[in-house]
């Protein structure tokens, strides 16, 4: 076993003692412990009101990442084909990200009314921004080398996109995607803590409100368990990615 996974298993390890010697000193009342959450979180992986609440955030996470992330490289690629228009672009669209999302979501509410389609779009509006900005900073760094052979083959601005910009930007592409993958989850949970009749985040919500301490604690677990998994295979991902360039 690599040195790397052994700092891995002591972090957790740590981790653990220090939830347990906060659910000792604070009570059962405040803090799940470490073993019941575990068991907890196990049974409800057998449950079907479980499933059903993950389904609801998962078909909403893969439609917001869809949007979100298509949207998203398609704006950054158009503006970053102009130097000028991703000059005038840049403090735009950082100006605008830099807004609480949670400000827009009675916006959002008014728009789509409590339904799957608001959550998608406070999905969307978390993620499109991280991606546009990363790709088209990507896009403007390319190397001028680039540029200039496509316009010595005469390549029209979507060949030129298609064919040299993206896969030359690729790798700094990507690691925006992530980014975007990140708080667009971020973005489902929060849209179904406030306003949703289903998934995961109106299930914590819901078990917060009774003071269900275990079953938040153990649906806060999965959560967490769920975005190391994605997080740990868009590493791997890139890491190929940046490999094969």
């Amino acid at each position: 076993m690599k040195p790397r996974r052994y700092d891995g298993l002591l972090l957790i390890a740590a981790l653990l003692v220090c939830w347990q010697i906060v659910y000792l000193r604070v009570g059962a009342d405040v803090v799940s412990s470490p073993a019941d959450t575990i068991r907890r979180a196990t049974t409800l992986l057998l449950t079907r009101n479980f499933w059903t609440d993950a389904a609801s955030t998962g078909v909403a996470f893969a439609y917001a990442c869809l949007i979100g992330i298509a949207g998203g490289m398609v704006l950054g690629l158009v503006l970053g084909l102009s130097r000028f228009a991703a000059d005038v672009a840049d403090p735009i669209l950082g100006s605008v990200y830099s807004i609480p999302k949670i400000t827009l979501y009675p916006i959002i509410l008014l728009l789509f009314g409590l339904s799957p389609a608001a959550k998608i779009a406070f999905g969307v509006i978390h993620g499109i921004f991280p991606v546009a900005i990363s790709t088209m900073n990507a896009v403007r760094n390319v190397a001028p080398v680039y540029r200039r052979t496509a316009e010595a083959l005469r390549l029209s601005p979507s060949h030129t996109i298609m064919k040299v910009l993206a896969p030359a930007a690729l790798p700094e592409i990507f690691a925006g995607v992530r980014i975007g993958i990140a708080v667009t989850l971020l973005g489902i949970l929060i849209a179904e803590l406030f306003a949703s009749s289903s998934g995961i985040g109106y299930a914590l919500i819901r078990a917060t409100e009774i003071h269900n301490v275990v079953d938040t604690f153990a649906l806060t677990l999965l959560l967490f368990l769920f975005a190391v998994a994605i997080n740990a295979l868009l590493q791997f991902a890139e890491r190929r990615i940046r490999h094969q360039t």
